[in-house]
């Protein structure tokens, strides 16, 4: 067994690397990163703005989310039809979406429409044209979208969470505002926020597909290069709340409802911390692997107390959350409570065993091939690596460094954020509202 995946691992060596991946930093500040895969006749790009959701002022919640979805809703050169006549005649997509941090951009194309899509991806960010009908439509379907998300029991669960575990900062705040900041947006506030956030520096593109990393970076050049936004401005995050020193418990009541939504956690590691893997291998166990791991086996195999129990890590730049979920009868709440507690419990207080660190590391390491099978995951990879500084060999690294960890890495990393008497609790669906 130890041979068999040190030899997988050796194989994996020629996961995307130094070797294939190019990278160029233009003079604007935006840095591009190819992959050709002539495996295929397409092409994959995605993009990363340096402006997110962060930067919305207080009483405009939503703003940022609301320039980044008009960026398809036509440019200065196109109006609305002609921009989806176009993407539509070639076969192809161009979506844009909005996060506390970033903006993104992601498009797919035949090789042969490369040019096309990277033309209309650069006139979208840098020349929309807020066309005001469009403006009107789109705020209805916002706050349309905001009146389904505000009944949705899993949806309300996680605002109650961001908003215990990050008072008073961004990262508690919805991406997508709420019905009352919505309505309070301009046309003139679309423009301000864009022609003062929106900039190439700190941009990064991946693009992965059948096309040389030349003739790209020629692309990217003549549509991107002369960009420039001298009076952009930067925001700056306030700094990350400190970790719960308690329970802090908070539930929503929505009436008419046949199923309560949980989400219990607290912080978990920066993607940069060394941490950072353990505590990935880790939540593997405890909430991922096979049908859900622990969590999942404690409350939903065993037990038979939710519909869906689970965990996961989410990491970026200087902060992270490590959550439990599970939907489940209102009348089995805090059971299900009591429970995935007693499972973090048992998490920290010994080590995970010698066959759940063997499952969970060849479950990883053997995954990783197939989230690269396709242009899109190539690009979503490498984004990520410039993104966080990782260094272009670490996909490469990774199965090594998967492999390397111990039970005692896992425990000691994981004591460090998570214990059970000190954690945000947020639910929504039936019963009393908690504040």
């Amino acid at each position: 067994m130890v041979n068999s995946m040190h030899a997988y691992i050796e194989k994996l060596k020629n996961l995307p690397g130094p070797e294939s991946i190019h990278r160029k930093v233009f003079a604007n500040g935006i840095t591009l990163l190819t992959f050709s895969n002539f495996h295929t006749h397409s092409v994959d790009i995605v993009g990363m703005l340096d402006v997110g959701a962060a930067a919305d002022p207080k009483d405009k919640l939503g703003l940022a989310h609301f320039v980044v979805s008009m960026l398809s809703r036509g440019t200065q050169k196109k109006d609305f039809q002609t921009y989806h006549d176009l993407l539509e005649s070639h076969g192809a997509s161009l979506t844009f979406s909005c996060g506390d941090l970033h903006s993104w951009l992601r498009g797919k194309a035949l090789a042969e429409d490369a040019e096309m899509l990277i033309a209309l991806a650069a006139e979208s960010v840098r020349q929309p044209a807020f066309p005001s009908e469009y403006v009107e439509r789109l705020r209805s379907q916002l706050i349309a979208n905001l009146a389904i998300r505000d009944e949705d029991t899993a949806e309300v669960a996680s605002m109650l969470f961001d908003r215990a575990l990050f008072p008073s900062h961004p990262y508690g705040e919805p991406a997508d505002g709420f019905v009352e900041t919505i309505q309070t947006i301009t046309k003139n506030d679309l423009l301000s926020f864009h022609s003062s956030y929106f900039k190439p520096q700190g941009m990064v593109l991946a693009v992965a597909g059948a096309l040389e990393s030349t003739e790209i970076s020629h692309l990217v050049e003549k549509y991107f290069g002369e960009w420039e936004n001298p009076q952009a401005a930067d925001f700056a995050l306030p700094p990350i709340p400190p970790p719960p020193q308690s329970i802090i418990r908070k539930h929503r009541l929505i009436e008419e409802k046949s199923q309560t939504d949980l989400q219990i956690g607290a912080f978990a590691p920066p993607r940069i911390s060394k941490d950072y893997l353990p505590v990935y291998l880790g939540n593997n166990i405890l909430g991922q692997f096979g049908l859900m791991g622990r969590i999942g086996e404690s409350v939903r195999s065993k037990s038979g107390l939710a519909y869906h129990a689970s965990s996961s890590i989410n990491s970026w730049e200087e902060a992270g959350t490590w959550e439990f979920y599970a939907g489940l009868n209102p009348k089995n709440l805090q059971k299900v409570i009591d429970l995935i507690r007693e499972e973090i419990r048992r998490f920290i207080e010994e080590p995970v065993t010698d066959e759940e660190l063997s499952d969970s590391k060849s479950h990883l390491i053997g995954r990783l091939p197939l989230s690269l099978e396709s242009n899109i995951g190539i690009a979503n990879a490498i984004i990520t690596i410039e993104r966080f500084n990782l260094g272009l060999d670490y996909y490469q690294h990774y199965p090594s460094r998967i492999q390397a960890i111990t039970a005692n890495q896992i425990l000691e990393a994981s004591r460090k954020y998570l214990h059970p008497d000190k954690l945000v609790i947020a639910s929504a669906g039936e019963g009393k509202n908690i504040e």
